[in-house]
């Protein structure tokens, strides 16, 4: 019944696309983090940059940010990331374009996170001689970050599934495996089955821990 996979990497794509949205998350976390702190800088160009960057970069195709990586930073700037190969440098290239697309959404629910925070907290921190980085960082985040477990993990769902478009610059995933078993084999069909249900497998035990993490640590006011 499944002939047709003999002869394909099937489980070494997915492992391509694992490998893509855990680098890529963990990038978009931290760059996601460090932008919702400037919009709610107190330094007006620390707030522009971030309100700027946001509402440019995710109003932007993905393909398009995918394809900029390759074409625009990689042949045109020279810039390699320190790879030598072509694989390699596909693969952190991609890493690179949906780390910075997925960041301003990270972005976004992190701040929705801090704007749940009672202002009179960060009032007290302040009056007892904390700075604003301070407050930040030992005050504001801490809860934020509880208070937006689901709508991140609705953020990670959507980046493994947005791995698909890494297939535009060649990196061997998922999806570009599948594209090319569906030029080979005449069974398109029973293809499409076997790389939904790998997105699902990947994708529903996920969804459903981080929401199991969302209620167990959902902040009570």
């Amino acid at each position: 019944m499944f002939d047709f996979l003999q002869g394909y990497d099937v489980l070494g794509a997915f492992w391509t696309t694992v490998k893509l949205a855990v680098f890529s998350a963990v990038g978009s976390l931290v760059w996601g983090t460090l932008l919702a702190a400037m919009r709610v800088s107190p330094v007006p160009l620390m707030r522009g940059f971030g309100t700027a960057y946001v509402n440019i970069v995710r109003n932007i195709p993905l393909t398009v940010i995918i394809i900029f990586t390759s074409l625009g930073l990689a042949d045109i700037f020279g810039v390699t990331l320190g790879a030598s190969d072509f694989k390699v440098q596909g693969f952190r290239l991609a890493i690179l374009g949906l780390t910075a697309y997925t960041a301003a959404f990270v972005c976004e629910a992190i701040r929705s996170g801090i704007n749940t925070v009672p202002v009179g907290q960060a009032e007290a921190a302040r009056a007892i001689g904390l700075n604003f980085s301070q407050t930040l960082r030992l005050i504001v985040l801490p809860q934020a970050f509880r208070a937006v477990i689901g709508p991140l993990a609705n953020v990670l769902i959507a980046l493994t599934k947005n791995t698909t478009v890494a297939a535009a610059i060649s990196v061997a995933e998922a999806a570009a495996l599948m594209k090319t078993m569906i030029e080979n084999e005449a069974q398109t069909l029973a293809i499409g089955a076997v790389f939904a249900f790998g997105f699902v497998v990947l994708t529903l035990p996920t969804g459903l821990f981080l929401g199991w993490l969302a209620k167990r640590l959902a902040v009570k006011r």
